[in-house]
């Protein structure tokens, strides 16, 4: 990390912490959040519907998840304190409440194990599987000595995604192929936020170990972004076998993280870390139209 990069890093102060949106990212609930409006809102969007029970196993098994990585890149804290600075304040504010947040991850997982015998069974055994792949993952990318062949941008982008339509698909399977053209978009949009995110937070720092895949597409994401903006755009105006409010609601959310990377060097790196996944609660915009036919 250059010098620079450690002068521009801004600590996490109190009066940092008062703002609701950076509350609302220090404590994992950016993620959380965002998994659940959207499988609630893929559901809505075809016609289904959710029992709460699902929505909120969506939220508690995202969160306890985040919560837990970001206390794990953390953990280094432990051996040696001056690695601080190589830290974001995600994880800074993690550690510093590392009981607390080991304590709620303890019984959001309780909460959950109850609530999963309740869950839907075909949408089960595919969570099961992604649990599976997603387990290995996770525990691949905590591991120092073994080198990830995925980078972690784009395997977020395919959880994310898979896991959000999980619901729909499984409750009407005819939908799987019709919904899978969205289900690419939303894959590539999440990676994409990942993308930026950690583009905003390397600025000023060399990426010489990020994935090379990553690096590629660093060099590419604007043209990315654009690209993904007018797919959603013609997948909305075209496709007539599946609902047309969710490339749109990817659309917004492109044009939004467009926005945002324009405006990012005048945004506190926190807030817009924050406003970033903020940017995927475009769903919220497009409630008024759910009742209208595809």
């Amino acid at each position: 990390m250059s010098v620079q990069s450690l002068r521009t890093r801004r600590p996490v102060t109190t009066r940092s912490l008062t703002t609701p949106l950076v509350l609302w990212h220090l404590l994992s609930l950016d993620a959380p959040s965002i998994a659940t409006l959207w499988t609630w809102f893929l559901a809505r969007a075809c016609r289904i519907h959710l029992p709460f029970a699902s929505l909120a196993a969506m939220f508690l098994a995202v969160w306890t998840l985040y919560a837990a990585d970001r206390l794990l890149d953390a953990r280094t804290l432990n051996q040696n304190p001056l690695q601080a600075s190589t830290l974001e304040p995600r994880h800074l504010f993690h550690h510093r409440y590392r009981t607390v947040f080991l304590i709620a991850i303890t019984a959001a997982s309780a909460l959950l194990a109850a609530i999963l015998p309740s869950l839907y069974p075909p949408a089960m055994r595919l969570y099961l599987i992604l649990a599976t792949l997603l387990s290995a993952y996770f525990i691949l990318i905590h591991i120092h000595f073994t080198d990830h062949r995925i980078p972690k941008e784009l395997a977020v982008g395919i959880f994310f995604a898979a896991a959000t339509f999980i619901p729909a698909v499984s409750r009407n399977p005819s939908l799987r192929l019709p919904l899978l053209p969205s289900a690419l978009l939303f894959a590539s949009l999440a990676s994409l936020n990942c993308l930026f995110i950690y583009a905003w937070e390397h600025e000023h720092s060399p990426t010489s170990t990020a994935h090379p895949t990553t690096t590629f597409a660093l060099r590419l994401k604007t043209p990315l972004l654009i690209t993904l903006a007018f797919t959603g755009t013609a997948l909305a105006l075209l496709q007539h076998n599946a609902p047309w409010q969710i490339p749109a609601a990817c659309t917004l959310a492109a044009l939004i993280l467009l926005t945002l990377h324009i405006l990012h060097h005048k945004v506190p790196p926190t807030p817009l870390r924050a406003a970033a996944d903020l940017a995927l609660a475009t769903p919220l915009l497009l409630l008024p139209f759910l009742s209208i036919p595809s």
